[in-house]
């Protein structure tokens, strides 16, 4: 059973969402109803040219901080360049990276202009946050997402040189773990975020997750992190 939103800011139980994840469609795109979906472990995927979906995964990948291992070819390429991480410097070039790069299998991209001006939002109210990976003051990777209680909700990446976008997860990971945090959300299972250190969970053990890690208050931003110490591990 699909369940169709109205105007009141609401959601069935994510658990009843069907085989494939999708719970509901409709509504708005909101900051306090997606400030609502991202805290029950629900969030929006959908084409520009349709209605909004909303999705809540039957079985979820997640990084747990602490847990994830960067491989030693990683490793090396951290070392062999400069490279520098910033937080929450730049979210416009980050989102719009993550819209317009090219991805292998990936032909459109559903990060519409309503989609960066909501999230624009977000941002400015300290919800989300970006990593952005420099080389030679040129950002060439990076990541955003949306933190909430101890959880971040990773919604995309890109990069331009490389495993720049594995350099901003795993320095995410390395300072999540060191701010407790429980886990970071990747929604939806793929090889590639296996290949990245995700576990996959069931809806009922993520919706036990989220329940705790959403009675920790959260940590709005702008964020800041001296990642010195990753960087030379």
């Amino acid at each position: 059973m699909i369940f169709i939103l109205g105007d009141d800011i609401a959601f069935p139980n994510p658990l009843l969402a069907d085989e494939n994840g999708l719970l509901a469609i409709g509504g708005d795109l909101n900051v306090d109803r997606l400030l609502l979906a991202y805290s029950l472990g629900i969030f929006p995927w959908f084409n520009p040219e349709d209605d909004i979906l909303w999705w809540a995964s039957p079985y979820r990948p997640v990084y747990i901080p602490g847990k994830l291992k960067i491989p030693k070819s990683l490793r090396r390429t951290i070392k062999k360049y400069p490279f520098e991480i910033k937080l929450d410097t730049n979210f416009k070039d980050v989102i719009l990276n993550c819209a317009t790069v090219d991805r292998t299998g990936q032909e459109d991209t559903w990060i519409s202009d309503e989609i960066i001006n909501v999230y624009s939002i977000l941002f400015d109210m300290g919800y989300l946050h970006t990593v952005e990976v420099y080389l030679e003051n040129k950002m060439v990777g990076g990541l955003y997402g949306i933190s909430l209680g101890r959880a971040f909700f990773g919604e995309s990446m890109f990069h331009i040189i490389p495993n720049t976008s594995k350099i901003a997860l795993h320095a995410l990971a390395f300072m999540l773990k060191n701010w407790d945090f429980h886990f970071i959300d990747s929604q939806v299972s793929n090889p590639h975020s296996f290949r990245m250190g995700a576990i996959e969970v069931s809806n009922i053990v993520f919706d036990k997750m989220i329940k705790k890690a959403m009675s920790y208050e959260t940590k709005l931003g702008p964020w800041e992190y001296n990642f010195a110490k990753f960087l030379t591990q």
